[in-house]
């Protein structure tokens, strides 16, 4: 990469978008249980990130050193450079926590009571509790030669404890591990009458702390502190000798919680040479370890919004719209007939998307279903019909992503399901992730006196997943436009057959013309511009990282082509940089949903083309993964598309972040009115 053409680093991007999630916990117009939960995402999206990009650099480090990351770094330098920031990230969020969030609850009527200040009859409740729900499931490990240090699991809370005195068989004890069981709750609720406040709760750790000298009868604790690793959690399939996916896959899940160990993090009251013996064990340095002021593993504190009935203190609960069109026909086929449906997630039901498969499992003239499943939950409803209509004896098809990351043991679970009751179950091409969204439905139906087959297509930017439907923000286009509907079936038969490249009508298909047809449609804008014409890229995305990609935006930006981008995470590109980038703007939406739309327009001398995707702007998208973009028809839907997923975050400055142009963010800052687009479109459709 010329340094003409710079690019900024992807884990620092990482790092500050989490940065942007954790100020939303401090933001005072966010209800404070909403505030809590922003600290937990904060803490499940650093889990995922040690246990992938920094478990990647630390690998790339031990084999080849002396390498650069794209940005032209070392990778030693980028190592410091991660690892100082997210030190100062884990601080900032138990800083928020414990300075701001739990006094605020507690001022609420929300309080976590520490050992240190449990009444006697607290004390004497808690030691009941421990005795009769905790201490049978516990197994405590006291270390000695015979007892080697245990490989902990990868993010399980465990409890070094240091010991004193000699046990029964005469062995000098030092150092215990207890490890707390999965199923064990981390947060106990606290009888009212004993507690003093409508919501009181204590921590396991606090419990544990407290009664762990039971499980070591006769020995002296000097210390009990909760300890956790994180491991590398990346599989290993050999694409060249498996012969099974599936089974190559069921052999590897096991030991992802075994992984080579990437972090350590422990309680800050935790003893210097405890956490050095924890370092040594886990073949960790200092700078692996990061001492926490409060619960090591905030991800479960996510549980305590759903334990505590105060909606005042949660966002106001919406009831998603369903589109006059669907709501005026009498069965979705009729709707989809009388022309293009758009659908809005969240702000729209994701419920026709499960009634439009349910009358295909159900309805006679219907004959085959063909959908791809990259993320769907260990409870679906949306596989409850596929499996529905495998039994009354439809001809479906689903291609199951076995790689789609965290999600692999469930979707073998659903693979084995789908094949028990009679449908086919394909896994795509190896080497190439299936991450396109997509439906197909064949129905028989009469033309002129006579029967026909036709298809009917569901093409989405998100997942076939009804709960993050309701979270994350995406578009879906339902459609019986037969060039569509005949490029679906071509990409269906490339997953699930062999032969060569089909030419599409109307979808751009990775990894085969959808990087060459963006490439070329953003050099058509720059040449619109470099003529005198008027020239315009918008596209929002969840990150944009392909460096060829990049230096095209910088050269149509040099062209004179206005390109604002909407890049919710991670962006490499560096905007506002004089004669490379000046007429790029790249903001960060951070709200209450996940911006999850993948957008791409292009002015195109005013025929305003509209592309909606799975795919980022990211290598593995472009040249990694099957992926499609499909095009907005309908000139009623384009100008929806533009104005509600384009438009109204351009004007957002209540929750857009600006990119500046050494890739740090500002805050916007509203003026004399405040325009929230996520507010604003819950307004608009479910009011």
């Amino acid at each position: 990469m010329s340094l003409r053409y710079p690019l900024l680093n992807r884990e620092l991007g990482i790092l500050g978008f989490n940065e942007r999630v954790l100020s939303q916990a401090a933001d005072m117009a966010v209800p404070l249980l909403e505030r809590l939960r922003f600290i937990c995402t904060t803490s499940s999206n650093l889990d995922e990130f040690f246990e992938v990009r920094m478990a990647g650099m630390q690998e790339q480090m031990r084999d080849n050193p002396g390498s650069l990351s794209p940005d032209g770094m070392s990778l030693q330098h980028v190592y410091d450079l991660v690892v100082e920031r997210a030190h100062r990230l884990v601080h900032q969020q138990y800083a928020m926590l414990q300075n701001t969030v739990f006094p605020a609850l507690e001022s609420e009527r929300i309080y976590f009571h520490g050992v240190e200040s449990w009444s006697e009859a607290q004390t004497d409740w808690a030691r009941d509790y421990f005795q009769n729900e905790l201490r049978p499931v516990l197994t405590p490990i006291g270390l000695d030669p015979a007892h080697p240090f245990p490989r902990v699991l990868n993010k399980s809370l465990n409890f070094v404890v240091e010991l004193e005195g000699k046990d029964a068989f005469g062995r000098q004890a030092m150092m215990g591990i207890v490890q707390a069981p999965r199923a064990l709750p981390r947060l106990v609720r606290m009888p009212e009458a004993l507690s003093g406040y409508p919501h009181g709760f204590v921590l396991l750790s606090s419990l544990m702390q407290r009664f762990v000298d039971a499980l070591f009868p006769h020995l002296v604790v000097r210390s009990c502190n909760q300890f956790r690793i994180t491991r590398n959690s990346e599989l290993f399939v050999d694409e060249d000798e498996i012969t099974n996916l599936r089974v190559a896959l069921q052999g590897e899940l096991p030991a992802r919680h075994l992984g080579n160990a990437v972090r350590l993090e422990v309680s800050a009251e935790t003893p210097p040479h405890m956490i050095r013996r924890l370092l040594d064990e886990s073949e960790l340095n200092d700078r692996d370890c990061y001492r926490v002021n409060g619960p090591v593993n905030l991800v479960r504190l996510m549980q305590l919004p759903e334990m505590v009935d105060r909606p005042d203190l949660k966002f106001v609960p919406h009831i998603p719209a369903v589109p006059k069109a669907i709501a005026a026909a009498s069965n979705m086929f009729d709707a989809i007939d009388q022309g293009d449906i758009l659908l809005h997630h969240p702000y729209e039901s994701f419920q026709p998307v499960l009634e439009l498969l349910l009358q295909a499992a159900k309805e006679p003239q219907v004959v085959a279903i063909k959908q791809t499943i990259y993320r769907t939950g260990t409870d679906s409803p949306l596989m409850d019909a596929l499996m529905q209509a495998a039994r009354n004896g439809k001809e479906v098809i689903v291609m199951v992503e076995l790689l789609a990351r965290f999600d692999e043991e469930t979707n073998i679970n659903w693979a084995s399901q789908l094949e028990a009751v009679g449908a086919h179950v394909v896994y795509g091409v190896v080497g190439h992730k299936c991450h396109a969204k997509m439906m197909l439905i064949v129905r028989r139906v009469s033309k002129n006196g006579k029967m026909m087959l036709r298809r009917y297509v569901h093409l989405g930017t998100g997942n076939y997943h009804p709960r993050t439907a309701r979270l994350y923000t995406d578009f879906a286009v339902m459609t019986s436009n037969q060039q569509v509907c005949e490029d679906v079936h071509h990409v269906f038969q490339q997953l699930t057959g062999i032969g060569g490249a089909l030419r599409l009508h109307q979808l751009w298909q990775a990894p085969f013309t959808l990087y060459p047809n963006l490439i070329e449609a953003i050099r058509a804008e720059a040449d619109n511009a470099r003529a005198g014409k008027k020239a315009r890229i918008v596209a929002k995305m969840n990150a944009l990282l392909e460096p060829t990609v990049i230096i095209a935006l910088y050269e149509a930006s040099q062209a004179g082509v206005k390109i604002d981008l909407i890049v919710r995470g991670v962006c490499a590109l560096k905007p506002g940089v004089e004669d490379l980038s000046e007429n790029i703007t790249v903001r960060s939406i951070v709200g209450r949903f996940l911006e999850h739309h993948r957008i791409f327009y292009f002015y195109a001398g005013g025929e305003e083309k509209v592309y909606l995707s799975s795919a980022d702007w990211m290598d593995r998208n472009f040249f990694r993964r099957v992926e499609v973009a499909f095009p907005v028809n309908d000139r009623h839907l384009k100008r929806r598309v533009i104005a509600e997923g384009l438009s109204v975050f351009l004007g957002d400055n209540r929750s857009a972040w600006l990119m500046q142009n050494d890739g740090h963010y500002k805050r916007q800052r509203p003026g004399k009115s405040m325009r929230n687009a996520q507010l604003g479109l819950l307004a608009k459709f479910c009011s």
